[in-house]
């Protein structure tokens, strides 16, 4: 089965991905969770540096497989889905809700995402 997204179309979204849930705890007024605010950073600083190491036609250093670049999306953000239980923030609704609804975002996009590698005779040269 063909899945919705492609690998292009994806590519676009963690460049997204990675601006939003980096300013995540300044949109939705919870910078006074630490916890909440560094893991926002750290999965916008990781999405963007993995998705600039991605063998794909948006990455830069082409190194990491797409398929492990989908891996560390689902992996990363099912982290995320528990991480306020797990971290301590759950309280927050703020946060909670946030980090929530960003972590549903990044799941689905990786499931949803068609997972063929790019043919590396075909990438542009840089």
């Amino acid at each position: 089965m063909k899945k919705p997204i492609s690998r292009q179309a994806h590519g676009i979204a963690d460049y997204g991905y990675a601006l939003l849930v980096s300013a995540l705890p300044e949109l939705a007024g919870f910078t006074e969770e630490k916890k909440a605010t560094t893991l926002c950073r750290a999965l916008g600083g990781g999405a963007l540096a993995y998705s600039l190491f991605t063998k794909a036609e948006w990455g830069v250093i082409r190194t990491i497989p797409f398929k492990a670049h989908l891996l560390l999306d689902f992996s990363a953000n099912l982290f995320a889905l528990g991480s306020p239980w797990l971290l301590g923030f759950s309280k927050n609704k703020r946060a909670r809700n946030a980090v929530m609804a960003a972590a549903l975002t990044g799941l689905l996009t990786s499931i949803l995402t068609e997972n063929e590698e790019m043919d590396e005779w075909k990438a542009p040269s840089k």
